[in-house]
């Protein structure tokens, strides 16, 4: 049996065309009805460093009885020249996660996936200690198991005061050892063994976190990640809320 937290998360590899660009991690949000693939925003616009893709594939189980088949689903960034993901800002500035809504009639018939949903989200902040055992769920540099098409995990610690904002920004931080291709991987903590899904989403992952001051001969990196704190998704997900496109960029 495999573990349903494996089966929430999905190699994302991001395209120009045919041209392959990147690759990253994401998962999956669903609330009431309605099916969200969730990744960090600079996965699929990041002007800093001109990565302007106009489609990501992601790979699906396409038979839960058999976890070795799997298909590639195109999604599309763009549409009548207007971004499709939802994406948001608060006081701090622009947040690094994005979602796409996913048409469930695009999915394979049996289809094998796991959802996370608004009840995984953490609502009572001051139970959550700094030290904090998590998970990081996704694709560090693209390893996975390519015979099963899972993620792997990573270990990690909060490393930050949960619930408040550091350096005013919408992120914590964690500790823990992540690479390129783990961007939009879900930061998990353990939650009641009675669910299905026992796990709490506490936030998306972003990048590692550097000093600029560090020596690079002398200094071994910091170790600590950015994870933007997940409840920012009951807000991309609002069918009501006012979203603001962004135009395909100029080649």
């Amino acid at each position: 049996m495999i573990e349903p937290l494996l089966l929430t998360t999905t190699r994302v590899s991001t395209f120009n065309d045919a041209q392959l660009l990147t690759g990253a991690t994401g998962f999956f949000f669903e609330r009431e009805g309605r099916l969200f693939l969730v990744t960090s925003r600079h996965v699929v616009f990041d002007k800093p460093t001109s990565h302007f893709p106009n489609r990501i594939e992601i790979e699906l189980h396409a038979d839960a009885a058999n976890l070795t088949r799997s298909i590639g689903l195109s999604v599309l960034l763009y549409k009548d020249g207007k971004s499709v993901w939802r994406q948001g800002k608060d006081d701090g500035g622009e947040i690094d996660v994005a979602v796409i809504e996913i048409d469930r009639r695009a999915l394979p018939g049996a289809v094998a996936l796991e959802c996370f949903t608004p009840a995984h989200l953490q609502r009572s902040l001051d139970e959550v200690e700094v030290g904090s055992s998590l998970l990081v769920v996704g694709f560090p540099l693209g390893f996975h198991d390519t015979l099963h098409h899972l993620p792997v995990v990573r270990q990690a610690v909060i490393a930050s005061s949960f619930g408040l904002r550091f350096q005013g920004q919408g992120y914590f931080l964690t500790d823990a050892r992540t690479h390129r291709g783990t961007s939009g991987a879900p930061v998990v903590l353990r939650g009641s063994e009675k669910d299905r899904l026992p796990w709490k989403l506490l936030g998306v992952h972003s990048s590692r976190m550097d000093m600029e001051s560090r020596d690079q001969q002398q200094d071994e990196s910091l170790g600590l990640n950015c994870a933007w704190y997940a409840d920012i998704l009951m807000t991309l997900t609002d069918p009501d809320a006012r979203v603001e496109s962004i135009a395909t960029p100029a080649r």
